[in-house]
Protein backbone atom coordinates (compact mmCIF):
# COMPACT_ATOMS: atom_id res chain seq x y z
CA UNK A 1 0.00 0.00 0.00
CA UNK A 2 1.27 3.46 -0.86
CA UNK A 3 1.00 5.93 1.99
CA UNK A 4 2.23 9.28 3.15
CA UNK A 5 3.12 9.38 6.82
CA UNK A 6 0.57 10.31 9.45
CA UNK A 7 2.57 13.48 10.15
CA UNK A 8 2.46 14.50 6.48
CA UNK A 9 -1.30 13.93 6.54
CA UNK A 10 -1.60 16.05 9.68
CA UNK A 11 0.61 18.70 8.07
CA UNK A 12 -1.89 19.03 5.24
CA UNK A 13 -4.63 19.56 7.86
CA UNK A 14 -2.57 22.27 9.58
CA UNK A 15 -1.80 23.95 6.25
CA UNK A 16 -5.49 23.87 5.29
CA UNK A 17 -6.34 25.52 8.62
CA UNK A 18 -3.87 28.32 7.88
CA UNK A 19 -5.11 28.64 4.30
CA UNK A 20 -8.72 29.04 5.43
CA UNK A 21 -7.57 32.01 7.52
CA UNK A 22 -5.21 33.43 4.89
CA UNK A 23 -3.18 36.41 6.05
CA UNK A 24 -4.03 35.91 9.72
CA UNK A 25 -1.32 35.05 12.21
CA UNK A 26 -2.60 32.16 14.30
CA UNK A 27 -1.01 30.90 17.52
CA UNK A 28 -0.21 27.18 17.65
CA UNK A 29 -2.84 26.74 20.37
CA UNK A 30 -5.55 28.09 18.04
CA UNK A 31 -4.38 25.85 15.19
CA UNK A 32 -4.48 22.84 17.54
CA UNK A 33 -8.02 23.75 18.63
CA UNK A 34 -9.23 24.34 15.07
CA UNK A 35 -7.73 21.09 13.76
CA UNK A 36 -8.40 19.00 16.89
CA UNK A 37 -4.77 17.85 16.84
CA UNK A 38 -2.61 17.71 19.96
CA UNK A 39 -0.59 20.87 20.62
CA UNK A 40 2.81 19.06 20.73
CA UNK A 41 2.06 17.53 17.32
CA UNK A 42 1.00 20.88 15.86
CA UNK A 43 4.14 22.54 17.26
CA UNK A 44 6.36 19.86 15.74
CA UNK A 45 4.62 20.17 12.37
CA UNK A 46 4.86 23.97 12.36
CA UNK A 47 8.62 23.78 12.99
CA UNK A 48 9.11 21.40 10.08
CA UNK A 49 6.82 23.40 7.80
CA UNK A 50 8.73 26.55 8.78
CA UNK A 51 12.08 24.94 7.93
CA UNK A 52 10.63 24.01 4.54
CA UNK A 53 9.60 27.64 3.93
CA UNK A 54 5.89 26.87 3.87
CA UNK A 55 4.90 28.84 6.98
CA UNK A 56 6.22 31.98 8.61
CA UNK A 57 6.47 32.38 12.35
CA UNK A 58 6.11 35.56 14.36
CA UNK A 59 7.22 36.05 17.96
CA UNK A 60 5.60 38.09 20.68
CA UNK A 61 2.21 38.54 22.25
CA UNK A 62 0.48 38.65 18.86
CA UNK A 63 2.78 35.98 17.43
CA UNK A 64 1.92 32.79 15.66
CA UNK A 65 2.03 31.32 12.18
CA UNK A 66 0.72 32.02 8.71
CA UNK A 67 1.31 30.66 5.23
CA UNK A 68 4.55 31.87 3.67
CA UNK A 69 2.92 32.01 0.22
CA UNK A 70 -0.64 32.02 -1.12
CA UNK A 71 -2.34 28.60 -0.94
CA UNK A 72 -2.47 28.44 -4.75
CA UNK A 73 1.34 28.50 -4.80
CA UNK A 74 1.84 25.64 -2.32
CA UNK A 75 1.59 22.11 -3.69
CA UNK A 76 0.63 18.97 -1.87
CA UNK A 77 4.05 17.61 -2.90
CA UNK A 78 5.79 20.39 -0.95
CA UNK A 79 3.82 19.55 2.17
CA UNK A 80 4.56 15.83 1.91
CA UNK A 81 8.25 16.45 1.18
CA UNK A 82 8.54 18.80 4.16
CA UNK A 83 7.65 15.88 6.45
CA UNK A 84 8.59 12.72 4.56
CA UNK A 85 11.47 13.83 2.34
CA UNK A 86 11.70 13.23 -1.40
CA UNK A 87 8.73 11.50 -2.98
CA UNK A 88 9.58 8.03 -4.20
CA UNK A 89 7.98 4.63 -4.06
CA UNK A 90 11.25 2.73 -3.87
CA UNK A 91 14.75 3.70 -2.79
CA UNK A 92 15.90 4.06 -6.39
CA UNK A 93 12.84 6.09 -7.43
CA UNK A 94 13.56 8.55 -4.61
CA UNK A 95 17.06 9.07 -5.96
CA UNK A 96 18.87 7.06 -3.31
CA UNK A 97 21.89 5.23 -4.67
CA UNK A 98 23.51 2.24 -3.12
CA UNK A 99 21.21 -0.67 -3.90
CA UNK A 100 23.33 -3.75 -4.43
CA UNK A 101 21.09 -4.76 -7.35
CA UNK A 102 21.28 -1.40 -9.11
CA UNK A 103 23.73 -2.48 -11.83
CA UNK A 104 21.57 -5.47 -12.82
CA UNK A 105 18.07 -4.27 -12.00
CA UNK A 106 15.54 -4.65 -14.80
CA UNK A 107 12.79 -2.59 -13.15
CA UNK A 108 14.43 0.43 -11.51
CA UNK A 109 13.66 2.69 -14.48
CA UNK A 110 10.02 1.63 -14.36
CA UNK A 111 9.83 2.39 -10.64
CA UNK A 112 11.52 5.74 -11.27
CA UNK A 113 8.85 6.54 -13.87
CA UNK A 114 6.05 5.57 -11.52
CA UNK A 115 7.63 7.63 -8.72
CA UNK A 116 7.92 10.61 -11.05
CA UNK A 117 4.25 10.27 -12.04
CA UNK A 118 3.16 10.20 -8.39
CA UNK A 119 5.33 13.24 -7.67
CA UNK A 120 3.85 15.09 -10.66
CA UNK A 121 0.32 14.27 -9.48
CA UNK A 122 1.08 15.66 -6.01
CA UNK A 123 2.70 18.78 -7.52
CA UNK A 124 -0.43 19.34 -9.64
CA UNK A 125 -2.64 19.71 -6.55
CA UNK A 126 -2.35 23.00 -4.68
CA UNK A 127 -3.39 23.69 -1.12
CA UNK A 128 -6.10 25.95 -2.58
CA UNK A 129 -7.36 23.03 -4.71
CA UNK A 130 -7.63 20.91 -1.58
CA UNK A 131 -9.72 23.57 0.16
CA UNK A 132 -12.10 23.79 -2.79
CA UNK A 133 -12.64 20.02 -2.61
CA UNK A 134 -13.47 19.95 1.12
CA UNK A 135 -16.95 19.02 2.22
CA UNK A 136 -18.72 21.77 4.16
CA UNK A 137 -18.86 21.29 7.92
CA UNK A 138 -22.21 20.27 9.40
CA UNK A 139 -24.51 23.24 9.62
CA UNK A 140 -22.26 25.53 7.60
CA UNK A 141 -22.55 26.75 4.04
CA UNK A 142 -19.72 25.88 1.66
Amino acid sequence: MLRVSRLADYASVVMACLARRAGEVLPAVQIAEDTRLELPTVSKLLKQLGRAGLVESFRGAAGGYRLARPAQQISLAEIVEALDGPIGLTECSAGHAGCELEAHCAVSRDWQGVGAAVGAALRAVSLADMLRRQRPAHGRAA
